[in-house]
């Protein structure tokens, strides 16, 4: 259902906005050209989308709060203009290091699985200031090697299910709309299980195990009750009491004589629905491609840190899939189910 079409009374109360991406205070808003061009594409497609709402006044209060922090960001951007740079790593620079293409850009640019990382990153403020050739020392034995410094487009490298791959840098002057309010980047993400192990099990290597993805930076939806989608808000701040309704799917793994076997669950990804992102991840982290889950309910569960829109599925299988975690913590999350 479109927010415009969402009647009064769906939902008891304002959603809560969820903040830009960080910027510590005091810290210039530094913007490439790209980015705040993005950032007036975002500020238009919010003005529709107010004008859609009409007289609800629940997504007329939403959108008109969501502007106010656009408006003040793009007041605040600092343009910076990348054309008299050279050979030493600045803000708009992109840097290949250790055989990985990145772009140092502004908060809301950032987005670490296209290679855009934000210049207040752990790892940007490494590679500022440094030239081609330059060894960076981390702890132990580790160490980063900028081996490229350009301030031409190249290749970056983007990350898809924990893999990395090369994606072309948009050259056009106003690029495919950038991702905004992105994370901090981790330059270690952490796959739940190897590709090697889901593509082809072996009993050999003993016991596959099934770990719940945790990243305290991602960005999830939030959503009504009826689980239209209202607003969005990192992983981190749906998860400390504040009770921003937020999607996630159980899946509840049945043998042929209906006893259930496995139980699992994920975050529904920004943008997807229930069903798309339980495919995925079925096939991404459990190796089961091709089933065909049936929803069998929803409803809200409630905790002293989270609210969670829960949607129930099932799913019939007598492949030996990976242990989900033991203990009780892990199964109050399906007592309701």
């Amino acid at each position: 259902m479109s927010r415009g079409f969402i009647k009064e009374g769906d939902q008891e109360e304002i959603p809560r906005v969820p903040m830009r991406a960080y910027l510590p205070e005091g810290v210039p808003n530094y913007v490439t050209k790209e980015g705040l061009e993005a950032l007036k594409e975002e500020l238009k497609d919010l003005e529709v989308e107010r004008v859609k709402a009409g007289d609800n006044y629940i997504m007329v209060n939403f959108i008109d709060a969501s502007i106010k922090l656009l408006v003040d960001r793009i007041n605040s951007a600092v343009e910076v203009d990348i054309s008299k740079s050279k050979n030493t790593v600045s803000f708009g620079a992109w840097v290949r290091y250790n055989g990985r293409s990145v772009r140092i850009v502004g908060v809301d640019e950032a987005d670490v699985n296209k290679g855009l990382i934000s210049f207040i990153s752990p790892i940007a403020k490494m590679l500022i200031g440094k030239k081609a050739g330059d060894l960076i020392e981390l702890k132990g034995s580790e160490k980063i090697t900028v081996e490229e410094v350009s301030f031409e487009p190249m290749e970056l490298t983007q990350i898809i299910n924990d893999k990395p791959t090369r994606t072309s840098t948009p050259t056009e002057k106003r690029p495919r709309r950038i991702i905004e309010e992105q994370p901090e980047p981790i330059e270690q993400p952490q796959p739940i299980v190897e590709d090697k192990a889901i593509a082809s099990p072996s009993k050999t290597e003993g016991p596959r195990r099934f770990a719940p993805e945790v990243n305290a930076t991602e960005f999830l939806p939030i959503v009504n009750e009826r689980g239209n989608i209202v607003g969005r808000a990192m992983y981190v701040e749906l998860h400390k009491g504040n009770k921003m309704l937020h999607p996630v799917a159980h899946l509840h793994v049945i043998n042929g004589k209906g006893e259930t076997t496995r139980l699992y669950w994920w975050h529904v990804a920004f943008g997807d629905t229930p069903e798309k992102t339980l495919k995925r991840k079925m096939t991404e982290t459990l190796g089961l491609s091709g089933a065909n889950p049936k929803l069998k309910r929803q409803y809200i569960r409630e905790t002293k840190t989270e609210k969670e829109l829960v949607y129930v599925f099932t799913v019939v299988s007598e492949v030996d899939l990976p242990i989900p975690p033991e203990g009780k913590e892990y199964m109050d999350l399906f007592e309701k189910d």
